[in-house]
């Protein structure tokens, strides 16, 4: 392999491929540019393909420029925040670009967050607006914080009329009941009329260096959600980041495989951001569910697919994988959690594609490192640092002190991707950024050669399928039961999710109530993602000794009846 002159030399720089330089200055441009030079560039190509309705670069750059306008004659101004609680529909991704567009900043909610969950996000960010579908599921939880907050118009876009012709006649017809009355009022805005009149050539300046495009909520280490600020130099930087690595196994437009939803950062930047970057056709599904996605990429044929492993692990374990022909995807990125290897060879031998995992947060727009798409990558391993970006492994005890190779600290990260801080939390900002450098709360070493390894985590967080979920919140909706003394919620492996999350309940004396008692009555308060899988009921929980409940007894005799029993216990 021929030396390239880098400008710096670490450890993973013997990695890296000719022509693909570990350098990259800030990428110092608006987001939606992408979108524009994509109309320019492919305009006739497919860009979105929603269950088989096809819309072109051109199509979709008209809507954006019409909607831009739209979100204008609202009063939409630069530095105000929309919120978009769209599952992957051609409303998130016009919407998104559009808001951009505006000068505002896009705000995403996950449609499976509860009532509550949903107003708290909406008073915290101040958003003025909010795009959603006209669904019982969606609708009335955002429509319920009009008079509660500063939200002043909700965007009600019509799930039907964004499916091909006969698709949205059979919708009507036969899914009548899952539509929700919208009033008329000047709150309620329906997409059409958003769009309805024309375009708007005036340009908005913008500070990409500066200027938030998305405040991503994360709930970080403690629970409580707070609104990563990623500007616009962070998300291009990171798609540009993508753009490069993904280009070595499969360079120029592709057919990318949209399952992961767009309000999570990981496909935001990975598959919508990249995939409009490099004119790739995006095919959209707005859930995950196995045979559809089998399905689709038997017919699609797609060339991408990111997921997380869950998903890869479902389709491995799929037993009549004979009837799809999954050979046309070429490249997978696995994100979210750990990925492992077995999943990894059985999921590449089935399909013949190079599947690599990868490593971000959201802090971090979110892609940090990745295993080499073109090979040499590590077991275990969560890559090498993507380029521009910097990784030092620190001292648990002295976080200013890098440790040697082979040594456990806290994963520390610096790179244009890495967030401008947390909105409106100054404290919690000057925790996590320290001279340019994100500490991550993940415990990991780095070897030689500059792969890193993760092998614990700071944050008191469990990963499930793909995101995060937090125990203070399980507890403390578990709490409001009135039988509930004390409660101690944990995350265990699990074979499909990850992890899982599992509570041990203290009743109060005397009181005598189920397993299923409790999983039921939490589930008014927590969103399926949250709910635990199992409920162990314990006349005592450990304490530490000024009197705190402690989790560590209770996670080593997890793992101790795991080992007992010879393989990971699952509740899938």
């Amino acid at each position: 392999m021929m030396t390239i002159p880098f400008k710096t030399m670490t450890p993973w720089t013997p990695a890296y491929p000719d022509g693909l330089d570990p350098d990259l200055d800030p990428v110092v441009a608006p987001v939606h540019d992408l979108l524009d030079q994509a109309v320019t560039d492919f305009g006739d190509r497919p860009c979105l393909n929603f269950l088989g309705r096809r819309t072109s670069y051109a199509e979709v750059g008209d809507l954006v420029t019409r909607a831009t306008k739209g979100f204008r004659q609202l009063g939409l101004r630069p530095g105000d925040r929309v919120g978009l609680c769209l599952p992957n529909c051609p409303y998130f991704v016009i919407s998104y670009f559009a808001v951009l567009k505006a000068g505002a900043s896009v705000v995403n909610f996950n449609p499976l967050l509860t009532p509550n969950e949903i107003l708290d996000q909406v008073v915290d960010s101040g958003i003025t607006m909010m795009v959603t579908l006209d669904l019982k599921a969606l609708y009335p939880k955002v429509a319920a914080t009009l008079r509660k907050s500063a939200l002043r118009h909700v965007i009600v876009c019509s799930l039907s009329e964004a499916l091909p012709p006969a698709k949205g006649m059979l919708f009507q017809l036969f899914k009548r009941s899952e539509i929700a009355p919208v009033p008329r009022d000047l709150f309620n805005v329906p997409f059409d009329l958003l769009v309805a009149n024309g375009d708007d050539p005036r340009s908005v300046e913008i500070d990409p260096l500066n200027d938030p495009a998305v405040i991503q909520y994360t709930g970080g280490t403690t629970g409580q959600p707070k609104g990563a600020v990623l500007t616009h130099a962070n998300l291009r930087s990171n798609t540009e980041q993508v753009r490069l690595w993904m280009a070595q196994a499969a360079p120029g437009p592709q057919k990318i495989l949209a399952v992961l939803p767009f309000f999570h950062v990981f496909a935001m930047t990975v598959i919508q951001n990249m995939g409009v970057a490099t004119g790739s056709e995006l095919v959209l599904l707005p859930r995950f569910d196995l045979i559809t996605v089998l399905k689709t990429i038997d017919a699609e044929k797609p060339t991408i697919f990111p997921a997380v492993p869950t998903i890869y692990n479902a389709i491995n374990g799929h037993g009549k994988l004979d009837r799809y022909d999954l050979s046309s995807i070429r490249f997978c990125i696995s994100g979210g959690a750990a990925l492992p290897d077995e999943v990894r060879r059985k999921f590449e031998d089935l399909t013949g594609c190079v599947l690599v995992e990868g490593y971000g947060l959201t802090e971090a727009a979110p892609v940090v490192t990745c295993n080499p798409s073109w090979g040499g990558g590590r077991a275990g391993s969560i890559g090498i640092p993507l380029p521009g970006t910097e990784i030092e492994v620190r001292s648990l005890d002295h976080p200013s002190q890098p440790v040697d190779p082979g040594e456990k600290g806290e994963v520390m990260v610096r790179g244009p991707q890495v967030m401008a801080g947390y909105w409106n939390r100054e404290a919690e900002t000057e925790a996590v950024l320290k001279d340019g450098w994100l500490r991550t709360g993940d415990v990991g070493h780095m070897d030689a050669d500059g792969f890193v390894f993760l092998t614990d985590r700071l944050k008191d967080v469990i990963i499930c399928s793909g995101y995060n979920v937090y125990p203070r919140i399980i507890e403390e909706a578990l709490y409001r039961h009135p039988a509930v003394d004390e409660v101690v919620v944990i995350g265990i492996p699990d074979d499909y999710r990850g992890e899982v999350p599992k509570a041990f309940v203290r009743l109060h004396d005397k009181v005598v109530v189920s397993e299923r008692d409790l999983l039921t009555f939490v589930e008014q308060h927590l969103n399926p993602i949250e709910r635990p899988v199992a409920v162990a009921f314990r006349d005592e929980l450990p304490k530490t000794l000024i009197g705190k409940l402690s989790k560590k007894e209770l996670v080593a005799e997890e793992a101790a009846k795991r080992e007992a029993l010879g393989k990971d216990q699952s509740y899938g």
